[in-house]
């Protein structure tokens, strides 16, 4: 009798236990890859909803995986490659029926991304896609629509800007690259229309406004280099306007990048670099930096003119007159020759060598009245 109970107190025990025995069951499929071959690799993500738990597998070379011992729920699943969630399949309900099965067929999906954008999506392909991927195929529709008619808007108003710009109507450019702007403020192209506009625009006016043009085009500049930070034009034409605002420091260490950035086209920045220190009176500076232009290569042969000139600075003359040129400064006039013997500068190298060669001209006073101040040569 004893044991006939206890018995019956055991399977008592035994029927209350089961019901919080976990429930388990398999979650697998195949992932294609955008080729249409196995994707080996993949990280699948398996994330509850109704409770928060996570549960990754990765594909095998067939492209297959697997998951045992899935707790019953509802999960999302997802396919990761590359550390990028490439595809997802949503409310995917387990059951200890069957096993459960989410295939991620990549081909298919870039076919309809770009069927989708191209707007051909067949029929076949509407029939398989689910309410959530409509859903999106409709947003995506609308997006593309406003990309679209944004980019047509863009382009007509950059058109616009150029074509004003080109005509030397700055108020116009100005109002236009503006506009494109708005639209899109990460094209670096209508960052360096508005700039160029503005430095047109300072040219046409005096004084304050002048300044003020300068000053806009200057932070135009600044915005396109944010943009494409390595390209050593920017920084060379963004140095030539900082050098307008008189801000001397900061346009040379413009032009320093520039030559940094772009080694072969140093020559040329570091020969504007010494014409704005020659503009700033800094013609110790400006000697130095010549010289150092015309060290690379290849030479810029404007760079031997204006060497020579600071050169020309430092001559002295005897007791007769006669120029005593410092060191170096024929062979730099005649090496600009050899360059470009047809040069903007050639004649007046020519006259510089000749000048050298000859006593020093001088005016003086005729004593005589009214006559007129002439020169003579000793």
């Amino acid at each position: 009798m004893k044991t006939r109970t206890m018995v019956a107190a055991m399977a008592g025990l035994l029927l209350m236990a089961l019901p919080s025995l976990a429930q388990v069951t398999t979650l697998e499929g195949h992932v294609t890859a955008p080729d249409g071959k196995p994707m080996q690799g993949a990280l699948i993500r398996i994330e509850r909803k109704d409770v928060t738990a996570t549960y990754k597998v990765k594909t095998d070379k067939k492209g297959h995986y697997l998951y045992s011992g899935l707790p019953l729920g509802r999960y999302d699943v997802v396919c990761v490659i590359d550390d990028k969630d490439v595809d997802q399949v949503n409310g995917v309900q387990t059951t200890t029926q069957n096993y459960s099965v989410v295939d991620f067929n990549l081909k298919a999906k870039v076919n309809l991304q770009n069927a989708v954008a191209a707007g051909t999506v067949t029929k076949e392909q509407e029939r398989t896609m689910t309410p959530e991927e409509k859903k999106h195929i409709e947003e995506m529709y609308k997006k593309n629509a406003e990309t679209m008619k944004k980019h047509a808007a863009l382009n007509e108003a950059y058109t616009a800007g150029t074509t004003a710009l080109d005509n030397k109507q700055y108020d116009a450019a100005i109002e236009s690259f503006n506009k494109a702007a708005e639209l899109d403020p990460k094209q670096g192209a209508v960052w360096t229309g508005l700039a160029q506009a503005y430095t047109g625009r300072a040219k046409t006016k005096t004084g304050a406004d002048a300044d003020s043009d300068l000053q806009k085009s200057a932070e135009n500049w600044a915005k396109a280099i944010e943009l494409n930070p390595t390209e050593a034009s920017l920084h060379n034409n963004y140095a030539l306007v900082l050098a307008q605002c008189k801000k001397f420091p900061d346009a040379q260490a413009e032009l320093e990048k520039a030559a940094t950035l772009n080694p072969p086209g140093a020559g040329q920045y570091y020969y504007n670099l010494g014409a704005l220190e020659v503009n700033a009176g800094q013609n110790d500076a400006a000697n130095e930096t010549f010289k150092k232009a015309i060290t690379i290569e290849p030479p810029y042969p404007e760079a031997f003119y204006q060497y020579g000139l600071t050169l020309v600075a430092k001559a002295s003359y005897d007791k007769d007159g006669k120029i005593v040129p410092v060191p170096g400064t024929v062979e730099a006039f005649q090496k600009y020759l050899d360059l470009n013997p047809t040069g903007g500068h050639a004649q007046e190298a020519k006259d510089m060598l000749t000048t050298l060669g000859s006593t020093l001209q001088v005016q003086y006073k005729n004593p005589d009245a009214g006559k007129k101040t002439k020169k003579t040569t000793k």
